[in-house]
């Protein structure tokens, strides 16, 4: 399972291809329930992306601001964040180029 804790307020998911895709996913939203954290998804790995995803990051998303916590989308490619924009998911997600930035957005923003 590619799920770290960066920090005590970070998760860290590098995220596969589909279908694994999905098991991180529900591995993440049963961690973050038990404990709410920052997160940021790597999505440099995944060439594809479906509805299902979608509303599971939706649904992770919600979960995670309604206890006052963020999720950094990182490392998306033409592809997939093409799907983002056509469905107006890219104005809900935040995105950064890569990892570094993610951490970086986190870490100022805790302070």
């Amino acid at each position: 399972m590619a799920i770290q804790k960066w920090s005590d307020s970070i998760t860290v998911v590098d995220l596969i291809d589909d279908p694994q895709f999905t098991d991180e996913l529900s591995a993440l939203a049963e961690s973050v329930q038990a404990k709410p954290t920052d997160v940021v998804l790597n999505f440099s790995a995944v060439g594809f992306i479906n509805s299902s995803n979608l509303s599971r990051l939706l649904r992770l998303r919600k979960h995670l601001s309604a206890h006052e916590r963020r999720m950094v989308l990182c490392g998306v490619n033409a592809h997939v964040g093409g799907v983002f924009q056509v469905t107006g998911l890219d104005k809900i997600f935040q995105f950064t180029q890569d990892m570094a930035t993610a951490l970086a957005g986190l870490q100022l923003a805790q302070k």
